[in-house]
């Protein structure tokens, strides 16, 4: 029978260095990279009444880091091109809060916008060429495309930590490029 038992007392002399590595490989911002390990940490306090011991410790915080970092991608996702106007008012008769969500207007572009745009594109467009083809490849249909992580698996016969890294290092060679060839 395992040992049910954790020692939530030694998880940041054990684990904060390897969760920590961990999460900057994925989350190149030091400090959210901290804050999703501390909120690891966290989670792990919270639900220590489900740890069954079907694997370590180290294993189950991982598990647990991980989906901290896909909710992390999905709440920056989600708000991508959205900006919110919150208005408390009060007059004579009503008083009450108003929200509304506004999605940038696309036909709200100045001449500047448009070339800025035409010139970045381009940019991309050769940095992409720069990139090993397997790079590239995945940074279209990841970025640029919007496939699942599952689809590109599939399509390219990768594990899903193969597309991580390969994507990874594409982000940071376009970074590169596009650094050094359009700013």
């Amino acid at each position: 029978m395992p040992n049910h038992q954790i020692n939530p007392n030694n998880w940041i002399d054990l684990y904060s260095d390897y969760l920590y590595n961990y999460t900057i490989t994925r989350i190149s911002d030091k400090e959210i990279a901290q804050d999703l390990v501390q909120d690891t940490f966290l989670a792990g306090l919270k639900s220590m009444k489900n740890f069954k011991g079907e694997a370590s410790e180290r294993t189950w915080l991982i598990s647990i880091l991980k989906r901290k970092i896909i909710d992390h991608y999905r709440k920056i996702n989600s708000n991508k091109g959205k900006a919110e106007v919150r208005i408390n008012y009060k007059d004579d008769e009503t008083e009450g809060d108003w929200l509304e969500e506004r999605v940038a207007d696309p036909f709200d572009k100045t001449a500047e916008d448009t070339m800025q745009n035409s010139e970045l594109g381009e940019a991309i467009h050769n940095c992409l060429g720069k990139l090993p083809t397997k790079q590239a490849d995945v940074f279209k249909m990841k970025t640029i495309l919007g496939y699942e992580t599952e689809a590109i698996c599939n399509e390219l016969n990768i594990t899903a930590s193969n597309l991580w890294v390969i994507i990874h290092r594409a982000r940071t060679a376009m970074a590169d490029c596009l650094e050094k060839n359009w700013f």
